[in-house]
């Protein structure tokens, strides 16, 4: 084969990625936005609510990217049936799948129900805890929905159908943002609920953008052929295994990333509740820039799910490494932006000056790991196309367990560089998890 037809092959298959990429990524963007536009008007609020709502997301986070990660055996499953032309395991797959979402929803909504007034012996300000009580129930219990969307969501993708859940899931950013608008501030007649109204539009943003998900998928005729053609039937006990032995290994590597950044985040609480407050501005910066990675990564999965369903392996490499140049050129930008906006962008967010000036120092170090950040999770979402989970946990465990959370604390309080250090470590764990991943990756398709 010539060079020149070598490389339209390349940007052949890139362009295929991005097609599908794009609007995967436009979703978890808006997803994202859900928690950027919760940030930046409870910051109008105070730094106290703020702190709270950083604390909420911190402890509520794990659980929900846990749940998630057990849903992304609806997506390799559903891509890879697809690529074989197996509707009746793209049908079993997804109805399996709505079942596994609404346990782990509910699992979550109780756990945090009854976590709610221990949150102060994880070492937080009595204050912080007090305020986000409210918070926490509405956001807790709006994780059902929200999994049970994400579900769905993951069907339609696989099927290369992305742009619909895209659009329902923006229309759900723009009712959250006006929900906001009335609750937290009170306007329209309702009370001026500050922190807990941001709580309240969470939960009825997410009951909308289930309902409108549901409805596409049952209704779409592009979806007919693959989707049930009877919801309840009965159910598959190997089935369920089937999810859990490819979504359990997923949701353990979320576990063990999220929970690094969670104990980040409690660290910071340990600091003070400015530390806290701007952690959770440059955090929701870094994790939505993040969020096109990961939508490019997501869009590599399936097109991997896809070929390694129709045994077309020899497509991998390609796939793989033009989601990376994509992802990668963005994530730079990204980098630009924060090493030399990071003061105005957290301006934004809040008043306060002295936390601004931190969370601008944040965003110096959330520049350098951009990179890092995109090469990890769209090389694991490659490896996850191909089935191959177990590995990939390991080397995350690593990479945030035995070098990231010991060296954060180990710069935060015994050098004595608090919140700089702290997210100093944090990044070492992404650089650590890139290079790791990728050695992984390249060893499967040499």
């Amino acid at each position: 084969m010539s060079r020149r037809r070598k490389i339209i092959r390349w940007f052949v298959e890139a362009r295929l990625t991005l097609s599908l990429g794009f609007p995967i990524m436009a979703g978890m963007v808006g997803h994202m936005l859900l928690g950027l536009t919760d940030t930046m008007m409870v910051g109008r609020v105070g730094v106290l609510p703020l702190a709270g709502a950083a604390l909420v997301n911190t402890v509520t986070h794990v659980p929900m990217i846990f749940g998630i990660g057990l849903l992304s055996a609806v997506q390799v499953l559903t891509s890879q049936a697809f690529g074989a032309r197996k509707p009746a395991e793209t049908a079993e797959t997804v109805r399996h799948g709505f079942l596994v979402a609404l346990a782990a929803g509910i699992f979550t909504g109780v756990l945090m129900t009854l976590a709610g007034p221990y949150l102060q012996f994880l070492g937080q300000p009595g204050d912080v805890v007090q305020v986000c009580q409210n918070y926490l129930l509405y956001f807790s219990w709006s994780i059902v929905p929200l999994l049970i969307a994400h579900a769905g969501k993951q069907f339609c993708e696989s099927l290369n159908d992305p742009w619909p859940p895209m659009f329902i899931l923006l229309g759900s950013v723009l009712l959250n943002i006006f929900l906001n608008w009335v609750f937290i501030f009170g306007h329209l007649g309702a009370p001026a609920m500050g922190l807990d109204g941001a709580g309240l539009a969470t939960l009825i943003a997410r009951v909308v953008m289930m309902i409108g998900t549901i409805g596409y998928l049952v209704t779409s005729q592009r979806e007919k052929q693959w989707r049930p053609k009877a919801w309840f039937l009965k159910l598959s006990i190997q089935r369920f295994r089937d999810q859990l032995r490819l979504g359990a290994p997923v949701a353990l590597q979320h576990l063990i990333e999220v929970g690094a950044f969670s104990v980040g985040g409690l660290m910071m609480g340990w600091i003070g509740a400015e530390a806290m407050a701007a952690h959770q501005v440059a955090l929701t910066c870094a994790s939505t820039t993040f969020m096109l990675a990961l939508g490019i990564g997501m869009g590599v999965s399936i097109r991997v799910g896809h070929a390694w369903g129709a045994n077309l392996k020899s497509r991998l490499p390609r796939i793989v490494t033009g989601g990376l140049a994509m992802g990668l050129s963005a994530m730079a930008l990204f980098a630009v932006a924060f090493m030399f906006g990071g003061r105005t962008i957290a301006s934004w967010f809040l008043q306060d000056e002295a936390v601004i000036l931190l969370a601008a120092k944040l965003l110096v170090i959330a520049a350098f790991f951009q990179l890092a950040d995109g090469t990890q999770v769209i090389v694991i979402s490659a490896l996850r196309g191909m089935s191959d989970v177990r590995v990939p946990v390991v080397v995350v465990a690593i990479a945030y367990w035995a070098i990231s959370v010991p060296l954060a604390y180990f710069l935060a309080f015994t050098m004595e560089m608090g919140a700089v250090g702290n997210w100093i470590g944090l990044a070492s764990g992404l650089g650590a998890a890139a290079i790791g991943l990728s050695a992984r990756f390249y060893y499967r398709v040499r």
